[in-house]
């Protein structure tokens, strides 16, 4: 049986697997999987190598003090892939460890895949050239992407955003709030810090006092916290004091079920930079948009980063469609003063929502969901290498 070798990092490249190992198997049931995955991969049956949330860090500094460990499952990884001799390694996401990853594997001879192209065009273009050396193709999320990769000589796939099959925009608000008891006074606010530590510690607090001051102008709002693993327990006991008492929410449906309730509630969310607030713009829910890293990282990244937006939103319009308050500005006072403008101005959360419609349309690949996209993409390289394997043994 053909193997191939997966290996995530976080939360979001966990979903990606699991999607694409379900989609492979209904192509080729012959296919048997290896690596380091999360929860939604070992649904599917998948036997990590080590727990995934070892790898679930961010930010320059943040990373320093593992420094040994990650080093230590990096070696760990490299092992494992020289033993099991996989017919190809596909790394998703996380590069900073994925892409390390990625290079041993091509060191040692195997073809190798990377899902979720860099994000190298917003800060470090010059890089791309590196990643040629790292990986035989890239499967990307975004239409940009493909011809800045390209251009640097690294053959690409635009499989379109896994988002768009997600469910996200599949949710049922009645049920929501028959679960929770809302009354239909009640307004359900979103409020999404991420999934690693480091942006739950610093995006958690300023999001928590943002929603009181915004419950004070507006009296009704609810709070709904979706929790992501690897920060579960931080954010359950961050949120215990809250007022007004949030949602904990765990399952995907249910997250899905308080995205609809907050659109037909006419809410809206606070939420972090990244792939969360492309799944609240396809569910229709208008957001405030925040983001905090260490200082000194954010100093770094200031003099690197060569684009004029931070969320993917606000990427693919090429317009502010969502507000961004990053950094210094990302403040209790300023969230709440743009959440409660949201709120009570139905006019600026109508213009969101015909961005979202806009950049929704820029993100579906042709005739596949994404991740049959990224499945037929992965089996050419595949078919490819075992035909050509045929070959020279004939």
């Amino acid at each position: 049986m053909t193997l191939l070798y997966l290996v995530a990092g976080e939360a979001s490249g966990d979903m990606l697997g699991a999607r694409l190992i379900a989609a492979l198997r209904r192509r080729r049931p012959d296919l048997r999987f290896a690596g380091v995955g999360g929860d939604r991969m070992a649904e599917q049956g998948f036997r990590s190598l080590f727990p995934m949330r070892e790898l679930a860090l961010m930010g320059f500094l943040e990373v320093l003090p593992n420094l040994r460990r990650l080093a230590g499952r990096l070696n760990e990884t490299g092992a494992d892939i020289a033993a099991r001799q996989p017919a190809l390694v596909v790394t998703i996401d996380s590069p900073g460890f994925t892409l390390r990853v990625a290079a041993r594997a091509k060191a040692q001879g195997f073809r190798v895949v990377h899902y979720v192209a860099p994000q190298v065009w917003a800060w470090r273009p010059g890089r791309a050239r590196k990643i040629a050396r790292q990986a035989d193709r890239i499967l990307a999320l975004l239409p940009f992407e493909a011809p800045f990769f390209e251009r640097a000589g690294i053959p690409v796939s635009f499989v379109g955003h896994s988002i768009l099959e997600s469910g996200a925009d599949q949710g049922n608000a009645a049920r929501f709030r028959a679960r929770h008891g809302l009354t239909p006074r009640e307004r359900v606010v979103l409020v999404m810090p991420g999934s690693r530590r480091s942006e739950v510690g610093r995006l958690l607090p300023a999001f928590g006092e943002a929603l009181r001051r915004a419950e004070a102008q507006l009296p009704g709002l609810r709070p709904v916290l979706p929790l992501a693993g690897p920060v579960e327990d931080s954010v359950r006991a961050m949120a215990a004091s809250w007022h007004p008492a949030p949602i904990l929410v765990r399952d995907v449906a249910e997250k899905y079920d308080a995205f609809a309730a907050a659109r037909e509630s006419h809410g809206a969310g606070l939420i972090k930079s990244g792939t969360s607030s492309l799944e609240v713009a396809l569910a229709g829910v208008p957001m405030v948009v925040g983001y905090k890293v260490n200082p000194i990282s954010a100093a770094i990244a200031r003099r690197l980063i060569q684009v004029r937006f931070v969320s993917i939103v606000n990427l693919l319009a090429d317009a502010a469609v969502i507000p961004e308050y990053l950094q210094e500005r990302c403040t209790p006072e300023a969230l709440s003063a743009e959440l409660v403008r949201l709120l009570t101005d139905h006019q600026a959360s109508a213009r969101q929502r015909a961005g979202f419609a806009a950049v929704m349309q820029r993100l579906r690949p042709d005739g596949l969901l994404p991740s049959e996209a990224a499945a037929a993409a992965v089996l050419s390289m595949l078919d490819a290498d075992e035909e050509g394997s045929q070959r020279n043994v004939a």
